[in-house]
């Protein structure tokens, strides 16, 4: 038999062998075979022998759900997007959140005007410190009329997306493997943002959370009048790259390393010259924390031109200008725009390039009405291994009730073993797509494991039907009566699942997947490919 005609002939079980080898290679090649490097750095000094990421049931942490403190003037008529062409007037849009700004003195990004997909404009804020009736007000003097009627509690579901996508990237960018963030429907129209992170405490993510994460650049520096100023001459979304925080090379502290977007650089390089921080202004800072904060007391008593890190308006670092004085003056830094950012603390370091790295979240997150949930890893640690021990027992009650249906070798341990290897793949595509795993999918993975070997009993029953098989002929026309059933039944538990994976519904999502994953793996490969066996050794071909 020629390579062609092998392949012909045994092509479903060579798909069976092909998927179980590339579950194998996910599961224990070290990294993965889709692995970044920058992900999988710290996982030499992890004891997990596979590539398996585990979720809060399974390895410990924190899951906080939360909602977000805001309002919402949906729909309203701004005059800021033209009916004809759908053209957004951007400038409008400015104008009406720079008076929402002045009208309700609020801090810097606790407003947002912007235009959804549909076109329709809603205006936004931030704070708890807001009525509806000033929310109209403020808008009535942007030339809006809106009925506070029409405001609602809440934010837009675009603000939403933006919160979950941010938090996202914090939980990677603080290396947090195996979180998760996502947005969870409540009864009653509300809308809970929730965060999963492994092995952390319920204050460290909630102080994660809670920061705004918004990095402004200042500079401070005399105001003519005997005293100083300051004005933000960079904000976060200017920074395009940030490496890893490192203490300082001068002095106290740690820095981080940045690199400044092209087209902000010329500004800033333009600011520090008019404000003379690359003349007379150079080394002359002598503003000093004490590790947590900057000390103002005396700033004063001496012209200070100083470069400030805040974060979140909260001053974590201030320093001079230094060797960046003579490229900027020269007009020549802008060309190749980096620098650090300084901060007095290694946690405010990491903490800065985290933010950078992120973005600032759009909106806070209400932590007066939060919903937590606290699981230690000792006790992650006992589920892991009960797991494990109720899977092994599954597997021995499948494969011991199988033996004892069918007295057949030949039908029982192809039986088993294909059972087996959907599970594989399974967990090979888990690590694949580094799907961390919770007791929810624990669950579908032994719902996969009852359902396959049903299907199976299935095909080995209405094979075996009317005695033994002799011929391939009489076994294939057997085997698709048998494979319309199980695919029919397949449907219905795809169809039956469907609403629970799509829908935000916490562990029941994960479970939905898994299973509805095991059937699609089962009617695809491992059937097919259990029937091709069973001809083998049933038939005289």
């Amino acid at each position: 038999m020629g390579p062609i005609s092998f392949v012909k002939e045994y092509w479903r079980i060579l798909l069976l062998v092909g998927f179980v080898s590339g579950a194998l290679l996910a599961l224990f090649i070290p990294g993965g075979i889709m692995a970044d490097d920058s992900l999988v750095e710290d996982e030499s000094v992890d004891d997990n022998p596979t590539n398996l990421e585990y979720g809060l049931g399974l390895d410990g942490g924190t899951r906080i759900s939360a909602p977000v403190i805001g309002m919402t003037a949906e729909d309203i008529d701004a005059g800021a997007v033209d009916d004809e062409d759908g053209t957004v007037d951007r400038e409008r849009l400015t104008e009406i959140e720079n008076t929402l700004y002045d009208e309700l003195d609020l801090d810097t990004g606790n407003a947002s005007v912007s235009v959804d997909d549909d076109g329709n404009v809603h205006a936004e804020v931030f704070t708890h410190e807001v009525t509806e009736e000033e929310f109209a007000a403020a808008l009535a003097e942007a030339d809006v009329e809106v009925d506070p009627d029409d405001i609602r509690d809440g934010v837009s579901a675009q603000t939403r997306d933006q919160i979950v996508e941010t938090i996202q990237s914090q939980i990677n960018a603080a290396g947090l493997s195996g979180g998760d963030a996502y947005e969870s429907a409540r009864l009653g129209g509300d809308y809970y943002i929730v965060t999963e992170v492994p092995d952390m405490d319920p204050d460290e993510l909630r102080e994660l959370l809670s920061e705004r994460g918004v990095v402004e650049v200042r500079a401070y520096h005399p105001d003519g009048n005997g005293s100083h100023t300051n004005e933000t001459v960079l904000e976060g979304e200017d920074i395009v790259q940030v490496d890893p925080p490192e203490p300082a090379e001068r002095g106290t502290g740690y820095s981080v390393p940045v690199q400044v977007d092209s087209n902000a650089a010329p500004h800033f390089q333009e600011r520090m010259n008019e404000l003379g921080f690359t003349s007379e202004g150079i080394g002359q800072c002598s503003l000093r924390g004490d590790g947590e904060t900057i000390n103002f007391d005396h700033a004063d008593t001496d012209e200070q031109y100083c470069l400030l890190t805040v974060v979140d308006g909260e001053v974590v670092d201030a320093h001079s200008m230094g060797d960046l004085a003579d490229g900027m003056s020269a007009g020549t830094w802008a060309n190749d725009p980096s620098f650090v950012m300084g901060a007095q603390s290694q946690q405010q370091a990491q903490t800065l390039s985290v933010n950078l790295q992120a973005g600032a979240l759009p909106a806070p997150l209400d932590f007066g009405q939060e919903q937590t949930l606290s699981l230690s890893p000792a006790l992650a640690d006992q589920f892991k291994l009960y797991s494990l021990i109720i899977g092994t027992l599954s597997v021995l009650t499948v494969s011991g009730m199988v033996f004892l249906r069918y007295r057949d070798v030949r039908v029982a341990a192809p039986m088993v073993v294909t059972a087996m290897a959907e599970v594989l793949i399974l967990l090979g595509f888990a690590a694949l797509i580094r799907m961390p795993l919770d007791l929810s999918h624990v669950a579908g993975f032994i719902a996969v494991v009852g359902t396959g070997v049903d299907d199976l009993i299935i095909i080995a029953d209405e094979v075996m039907d009317d005695g033994e098989v002799n011929s391939q002929k009489v076994f294939e026309s057997r085997f698709r009566k048998a494979f319309w059933i199980i695919g029919a039944a397949a449907a219905t538990t795809i169809i039956a699942m469907s609403p629970l994976a799509v829908l935000s519904l916490g562990d029941l999502r994960g479970f939905a997947i898994i299973t509805i994953l095991g059937v699609l793996i089962g009617v695809l490969i491992t059937r097919p490919a259990y029937g091709d066996i069973l001809q083998r050794l049933l038939t005289d071909k």
